[in-house]
């Protein structure tokens, strides 16, 4: 367990956490998982998720598949009352240690095309856009950018990762 601060931790996602994440997921997107989306994925090896807790209460959590050497990060939420705290870096951060310990070697998402202050947060990690999908959600329509990060087992992407972990303590 990576602790970042004196409240807030991340740690692997439990079947136990399951219904914090489904009133999260509920709260987060207008588009929610279904409730039994969470569970198949905890259960799923290509996959790994975490929440964030403060204290003992989850206030976020993301997950990716690692597919092939590819880390396709699935979903990162913060609780609406926890943003702007960095726990969607911290996130982000466990995320990485992971997928690169198991051998990935890129990483990919999508984002909704107006959701600037997620396309902010991986632009940190070294995420760019590489393509769009036009009508890609399907509450509205909006598109999706398609965004990738290489080399993520570089000494020069390893070195942003430390950067990164730097700037919670700065």
């Amino acid at each position: 367990m990576a602790v970042f601060s004196e409240h807030v931790s991340v740690e692997p996602m439990h079947s136990s956490d399951l219904d914090a994440v489904h009133r999260l997921d509920r709260l987060c997107f207008p588009t929610p998982w279904l409730d039994r989306a969470f569970q198949t994925e905890l259960s799923n090896r290509a996959a790994d998720y975490f929440v964030a807790r403060n204290n003992s209460d989850v206030v976020g959590y993301g997950g990716y598949w690692l597919i092939m050497e590819v880390a396709h990060f699935t979903t990162v939420a913060v609780h609406p009352c926890h943003q702007g705290r960095n726990i969607g870096l911290r996130l982000m951060l466990a995320m990485f240690d992971e997928a690169i310990l198991k051998g990935a070697k890129r990483a990919a998402l999508e984002v909704r095309e107006g959701n600037v202050s997620a396309q902010s947060l991986y632009h940190k990690f070294g995420f760019y856009q590489a393509s769009l999908r036009k009508n890609y959600y399907t509450d509205n329509g909006e598109n999706a950018l398609i965004m990738w990060a290489e080399a993520i087992q570089s000494t020069l992407f390893r070195q942003r990762l430390l950067n990164v972990r730097q700037s919670l303590y700065s």
